[in-house]
């Protein structure tokens, strides 16, 4: 009214936009445009204009605005990941290089060294989880990740991460729970069992990082045909504003906090894509400064076969090795076969190497003899998958586990496909890697152990 009031005085042309209610009760918004009409005296005699509805218009100018604040929200939050990354990566790498460093200086004590090594290995699984991070986001916003449905012992996924965390809980000084509510031969549910690992272990590495005293508790619960999991930490707690942005890419509670601590906010943002694919649902439940619990479900698709019966005997039969095999380790990388070697040299009575395909193939023509074979995938000339393939044409029997440092999706299918008895990723842990050469080489080894008894 002020504008056509104004306009109505001073003889000018007006414009204005306001909104009316229409009958249907929806409200419409309307621009208003009026030019000075004059008779052919001079005298004004009043304003021609037009209504136009515009409803559709200003919708699209708030969803412009709406994508525009978007935008400038997510280029923060990728501003600020990225230099949080940057952070994150210099300060494992500065604690690598710093101790290598600081062990090559004379006269240090025994005592020196284990420290500066332990600080190096700390610093090392903490760049690795970083990469990992990286690299899992990256192969689901690229749609790279399959899911692999075999039949998989719940009870044993949650023991094994107790036992995985546990030292680390105590360490700061917290106490770590499991609850299994339901029984090992009722628990083999149908799932992929990587990514539900993958779950938990973001979820409790999250209560770890988070929690400074109390407990952290884990386990699951059976409701309908579902499986409801939890993980309930004693932690400082997040805004309830704020509980379903943790579960975005990027984002950590408050990334401009202190308390953001270590991390490039991506573990959540795995998770909730893992459970997703599984056909299950993420949500949390947290209250500041008491702690935060985080459910998530997948379906109670209960497999058929007594594979726990399996699981048993294969564990059973794990017990005892001697240096008793003839091993093969095609590897190209100086520093990766000297640590395989080291790796391998307590089951290994003769240790043969490669550092192509085809000499691996050579070797495995004139030495039928070979027990195991740990194949690099990727390899100068003739790559670890044709290397395979070939051996495969003339020798059945030998076990070949792959090794790679790509560590994509889908590589363990074709490792299994070209011939391979199974798959680790580098950086190789020890263990895992005695674990798969005691599964499948386990009737060797045995013979060897009772032999020298």
């Amino acid at each position: 009214i002020h504008i056509y009031n104004e306009a109505f005085e001073n003889r000018k042309p007006f414009s204005m936009e306001y909104r009316l209610r229409h009958v249907s009760g929806e409200y419409r918004w309307i621009l208003d445009k009026g030019i000075p009409n004059y008779n052919i005296g001079g005298d004004f005699i009043g304003y021609i204009g037009h209504c136009l509805d515009i409803t559709e218009q200003k919708n699209i100018e708030q969803e412009i605005k709406k994508s525009k604040e978007k935008a400038e929200e997510s280029d923060r939050l990728k501003t600020a990941f990225l230099a949080n990354m940057s952070h994150e990566i210099r300060t494992p790498m500065n604690g690598i290089l710093g101790f290598a460093e600081l062990l090559k200086e004379p006269n240090l004590s025994g005592e020196e060294q284990f420290e500066y090594i332990k600080i190096i290995e700390k610093s090392g699984a903490r760049m690795l989880n970083i990469i990992n991070d990286i690299i899992d986001i990256s192969k689901i916003e690229s749609g790279l990740i399959k899911v692999n449905i075999n039949e998989s012992n719940i009870n044993s996924q949650i023991d094994y991460v107790y036992k995985f965390f546990k030292p680390e809980v105590e360490r700061k000084g917290l106490k770590l729970i499991r609850s299994n509510s339901v029984p090992d031969e009722e628990i083999i549910v149908k799932t992929d069992r990587e990514k539900l690992f993958a779950i938990l272990t973001n979820l409790v590495k999250n209560a770890i990082k988070y929690s400074e005293h109390g407990s952290i508790e884990f386990g699951y619960e059976k409701k309908d045909q579902y499986l409801e999991f939890f993980v309930k930490d004693c932690g400082i707690g997040i805004r309830k504003e704020r509980l379903n942005a943790i579960f975005e890419r990027f984002v950590q509670e408050d990334i401009s906090d202190l308390k953001a601590r270590q991390g490039v906010g991506l573990g959540l943002a795995i998770a909730k894509s893992y459970v997703e694919m599984l056909g299950g649902k993420i949500w949390a439940e947290s209250e500041i400064g008491i702690g935060s619990t985080f459910y998530f479900t997948i379906p109670f698709d209960k497999g058929e076969d007594n594979q726990l019966i399996h699981w048993k005997r294969s564990i059973k039969n794990q017990k005892g090795h001697a240096a008793n095999l003839k091993i093969l380790i095609v590897e190209d990388d100086e520093i990766s076969e000297h640590l395989i070697t080291k790796g391998v040299k307590i089951f290994g009575k003769e240790i043969l190497k490669a550092q192509t395909g085809d000499q691996a193939i050579e070797i495995c023509r004139n030495n039928n003899d070979i027990d195991l074979i740990l194949m690099d995938i990727q390899l100068p000339i003739l790559g670890g998958y044709d290397a395979v393939r070939k051996i495969r044409m003339f020798n059945n029997e030998v076990v070949i586990i792959a090794q790679t440092a790509y560590g994509l999706v889908g590589d363990r299918e074709k490792a299994i496909k070209a011939g391979c008895n199974d798959y680790l990723s580098k950086p190789i842990d020890r263990s895992e890697l005695h674990s798969l050469i005691k599964k499948h080489c386990g009737k060797k080894v045995r013979v060897s152990h009772r032999s020298m008894n």
